[in-house]
C-alpha cells in the first residue's frame, strides 16, 4: 500500500499545474479596467492571480493595487454561502425555500398591515446595469412601493443634477478619455485622480507633456497636484465663490467665445449682470485663494484654444453641490470649450457602475433610460414595456438619507438592501443605526457580513463580480460586457436571480421571467429606447466586438456616441443654460467650540465602505485604519502628537482616530477617509444637510474640534 501511495504521489508531482486565463473587469472604480484572471489548477487546490490586459481600450494594460488584488475577496472563504435567519439574536443557516417563504410572509404581512409603501428598497452603484434596472422594476412591480434609492445618491447626484439642468442630459464625460491629451488647459476640481482612478493618469501626463497647462483645485496637496501648474488650495465649501472670481476675469478680460454663447446658449445677459456685482477681492477672501492666483488660473483656461473641466466629490458633496457644478459648467460654456475634440466636461464617477447605476431606475424619481417617474408619457411607456397598468406604478419616493429618516419615523417598516452598506456610507450614521434597529424586517443581500448586516433579520448570499454576468457603464459612458468566470460558492445565488425568486413567491413571477442577464439587458434596451440614456442599439455581441459602446445608441446599426453635444445640447431648443450662481456658505462653519473644518474622501487602497477591501489582507495591511490628516500648526494648537490618537467631535458625536501630520493640507482643515465602520466611521460626524435639488448630503464640510487622547 505504501509503495502504491508513493508511486501515485510521484506521478502527480511530475504533472505541472494547468493554467486557465480568462478576461474580466476590475469590480472597483469607474474606470472598469479589464484584466486577466489566472487560475492554476493542481490536484488539491486552485490558485488565482491577476495580470493587466494589454489590449484594454482605456488603460493600455494598467492596473492599480486594488485591481491586482481584486480576485481575493471573491474567493474568500468567509463569504456568505447560505441564507441565514436571525433568531433570538443569533444567525443560523436555513434553506433557500425556508428563506424565501419567510420573506414572503414578512413582506406580505407588513404591506397588508401598513400599506405598499411600508417596504423600502436600497441599492448600490456597483450593481450591473441589468441588476440596477431589475431592482427598480422589482420595487415598482413586485413590491409596488415608491421607496427606492441607492448609495449612488452620495456619489454623482449633484453632477447629474447640474448636467441635466445645464446641458439637458447627464453623461459622466462628454468626451472619451482619448481626447484629454488634445486639451491645452485642464481644470481638475475636487478630484484626486492619482489615487482614486490612477490607471487614467496617463492621459493627463500625456497632455502635460504635449504642453497642456493643468489647474488643480483642492484643499489638500494630493498626489494629483504633482502634475499641476497651478494649485488653488480652496477652502472646503467655497468652490462657487472661487469660480465666480474666475468667471469675472474671463468676462472682463474678453475670453468669452461670443459666437458660441450667442448661438448655443441661453442666459448670458443675466450671468454677465451677476458678474458685475462680483468682487474679486471678496471671492479671494471667501475661497482662501489669492486674487493673483484666481486671475492667473482664469487667464490660463480662458486663453487656451482647447480645454476640459473635470469635477468630482470635492465639488459635489455639498448642500450646494448642484450650484457648484453649474458654475464650473458656466466656465466651460462661456469659453465655448465643449462639443469638439479636446473640449468638454467630465464628472469623474467614483463607483464601479456609478454611471449606469443612475440611468435605469434605482433612483427615487427615475425610470429606465433616464425617464422620470412623474412624467405621464414616461410612465405610460415603461408600464407598456413591463406589461402593467400605468396607474399601478407608484409615484416618486425620497433620497437615500431621507429613507433612513423615514425608517426612523416609522414610515418604512421593512427594507431590502442589495450590495450596499448604508450604516457606513450615510452621513450622521448614528441616526442610521438607530433607524435600522426599528425595522420589523431587514433583508441584506451581500457577499460578507457588514456593519449593516448586524441589524439584519435575514442575510442572503449574493454574487461577486467573477460569478455575475452583465454590463457596466464606466466613467466615459462606455458600456462594457463582463462575463461570468466562476461558479457560485456554496448556496449563493446570482443577485438578479434572488430578486426574481422573491418576486416569484410574492406572486409576481410572470413579470420576471429571465433565463440570463442578457435577457434582462434586452428588456433594458427596449425600456431605454427613446430615453436620454438610450441603449436600444446595443447588443452583447456588438459591445464585445467594439470593445465597448458609448450611449446614446438609439438604433440597431448605430455605433454609439463617443463625443456629446457637437451640434446641439439635449434641451428642446438645443441650447445650454448659463445661470448666475450666488455663493452659499456651508451649513456649518467653524466656531470657537468647533474651530476646524472636517472634509472626507478616499484613499488608494480602499473602496467605498470597505466591505471588500477590508476583507483583502494585502490592501488592508497597507492602510489598516483611518488616519486624520492635520497641519502641524493646527495640531500644535490642539496638543496633538504625530502618530498619536485624537478625539474628533462634531455636533453629532465623537470618534477616536490616529493622527497624521501633513504640511499639504490647509491649516483650518482636517481630512479623514470614509472606508471604515463602527468606532472608526467618520460618517458618525458628517452633516446630513441636503442639497435642495439633488438631495446630496454635505459630506465635505462640517465643523469639528480635536483633542489629544493618551
Amino acid at each position: 500500500m505504501n509503495d502504491f501511495l508513493k508511486h501515485f504521489q510521484m506521478q502527480h508531482a511530475a504533472v505541472p499545474p494547468k493554467e486557465k486565463i480568462t478576461k474580466t473587469e476590475c469590480p472597483y472604480c469607474s474606470v472598469q479596467c479589464t484584466m486577466n484572471l489566472h487560475e492554476e489548477k493542481s490536484i488539491r487546490v486552485s490558485r488565482y492571480s491577476v495580470s493587466p490586459n494589454k489590449e484594454d481600450p482605456v488603460t493600455d494594460g494598467r492596473l492599480c493595487v486594488k485591481g491586482l488584488n481584486a480576485h481575493t475577496h471573491a474567493i474568500d472563504e468567509r463569504r456568505l454561502k447560505s441564507p441565514m435567519v436571525r433568531e433570538n439574536g443569533k444567525l443560523s443557516s436555513v434553506s433557500w425555500e425556508a428563506a424565501l417563504e419567510l420573506t414572503r410572509i414578512q413582506l406580505q404581512d407588513l404591506q397588508n398591515k401598513y400599506g405598499k409603501d411600508s417596504i423600502g428598497v436600497y441599492g448600490g452603484g456597483s450593481l450591473t446595469n441589468e441588476e440596477s434596472y431589475l431592482l427598480g422594476k422589482f420595487a415598482r412591480v413586485a413590491l409596488q412601493t415608491k421607496f427606492i434609492d441607492y448609495n449612488g445618491r452620495f456619489c454623482m447626484s449633484a453632477a447629474a443634477g447640474a448636467s441635466n439642468l445645464t446641458l439637458g442630459v447627464d453623461r459622466g464625460l462628454t468626451n472619451p478619455l482619448s481626447e484629454v491629451p488634445l486639451a491645452k488647459c485642464i481644470i481638475l476640481a475636487g478630484t484626486n485622480i492619482a489615487e482614486c482612478q490612477p490607471t487614467i493618469m496617463q492621459y493627463f501626463r500625456k497632455a502635460r507633456q504635449d504642453g497642456c497647462k493643468i489647474i488643480v483645485i483642492d484643499p489638500r496637496e494630493t498626489a494629483t497636484c504633482a502634475i499641476a501648474d497651478i494649485h488653488l488650495k480652496v477652502k472646503p465649501g467655497y468652490d462657487a465663490a472661487l469660480v465666480n472670481g474666475m468667471l469675472k476675469v474671463i468676462v472682463d478680460e474678453g475670453y468669452v467665445d461670443q459666437g458660441f454663447v450667442e448661438q448655443r446658449t441661453n442666459g448670458y445677459t443675466e450671468l454677465k449682470e451677476h458678474l458685475k456685482q462680483v468682487s474679486l477681492s471678496e471671492a479671494a477672501a471667501l475661497s482662501g485663494v489669492s486674487p493673483q492666483l484666481i486671475i492667473e488660473a482664469a487667464r490660463m483656461y480662458g486663453q487656451a484654444e482647447t480645454g476640459m473641466v473635470f469635477t468630482a466629490r470635492g465639488v459635489e458633496q455639498h448642500a450646494s453641490g448642484v450650484a457648484n457644478v453649474r458654475n464650473f459648467l458656466n466656465l466651460v460654456l462661456l469659453t465655448g470649450k465643449i462639443g469638439r475634440p479636446g473640449c468638454g466636461y467630465g464628472a469623474i464617477t467614483g463607483q464601479a457602475n456609478g454611471q449606469g447605476g443612475r440611468e435605469h431606475g434605482q433612483k427615487a424619481d427615475q425610470l429606465p433610460g433616464y425617464r422620470l417617474i412623474e412624467n405621464p408619457e414616461h410612465r405610460a411607456y415603461i408600464a407598456q414595456v413591463w406589461g402593467v397598468p400605468e396607474e399601478e406604478l407608484p409615484r416618486k419616493g425620497v433620497s437615500a438619507y431621507e429613507m433612513m429618516e423615514a425608517i426612523d419615523r416609522g414610515e418604512i417598516i421593512g427594507l431590502i438592501i442589495l450590495s450596499s452598506n448604508p450604516v457606513v456610507s450615510n452621513p450622521n450614521s448614528h441616526l442610521v443605526e438607530k433607524a435600522l434597529k426599528k425595522l420589523k424586517f431587514l433583508v441584506v443581500i451581500d457577499l460578507f457580513q457588514s456593519e449593516t448586516s448586524k441589524f439584519a433579520h435575514m442575510l442572503l448570499p449574493g454574487s461577486a463580480y467573477l460569478e455575475d454576468e452583465g454590463t457596466m457603464t464606466q466613467l466615459e459612458g462606455r458600456v462594457m460586457v463582463r462575463r461570468a468566470l466562476k461558479p457560485l460558492p456554496g448556496k449563493a445565488r446570482l443577485d438578479w436571480r434572488i430578486l426574481c425568486d422573491i418576486a416569484s413567491v410574492l406572486g409576481k413571477g410572470q413579470y420576471f421571467q429571465y433565463e440570463s442577464a442578457e435577457d434582462i439587458f434586452n428588456e433594458l434596451r427596449l425600456a431605454s429606447k427613446g430615453g436620454l440614456a438610450d441603449y436600444y442599439g446595443m447588443t452583447y455581441s456588438k459591445i464585445e466586438e467594439q470593445k465597448g459602446m458609448f450611449w446614446p445608441c438609439p438604433e440597431e446599426g448605430h455605433t454609439g456616441t463617443p463625443r456629446m453635444f457637437e451640434d446641439r445640447f439635449a434641451h428642446e431648443d438645443g441650447r445650454a443654460r448659463l445661470v448666475p450662481i450666488q455663493h452659499q456658505n456651508p451649513k456649518e462653519v467653524p466656531t470657537r467650540k468647533y474651530p476646524l473644518i472636517l472634509t472626507t474622501g478616499r484613499v488608494l487602497q480602499h473602496y467605498l465602505s470597505g466591505v471588500q477591501t477590508r476583507n483583502t489582507p494585502e490592501l488592508n495591511s497597507k492602510y489598516p485604519e483611518p488616519l486624520m490628516e492635520i497641519h502641524p500648526d493646527a495640531a500644535a494648537e490642539s496638543g496633538l502628537v504625530n502618530g498619536g490618537y485624537a478625539r474628533v467631535t462634531s455636533k453629532r458625536g465623537s470618534i477616536r482616530l490616529k493622527v497624521k501630520f501633513s504640511q499639504k493640507i490647509r491649516r483650518d482643515t482636517v481630512f479623514v477617509p470614509f472606508h471604515w465602520g463602527e468606532d472608526q466611521c467618520i460618517n458618525r460626524l458628517t452633516n446630513p444637510a441636503l442639497d435642495p435639488m439633488c438631495r446630496m448630503p454635505e459630506f465635505k464640510v462640517c465643523a469639528v474640534r480635536v483633542e489629544p487622547l493618551s
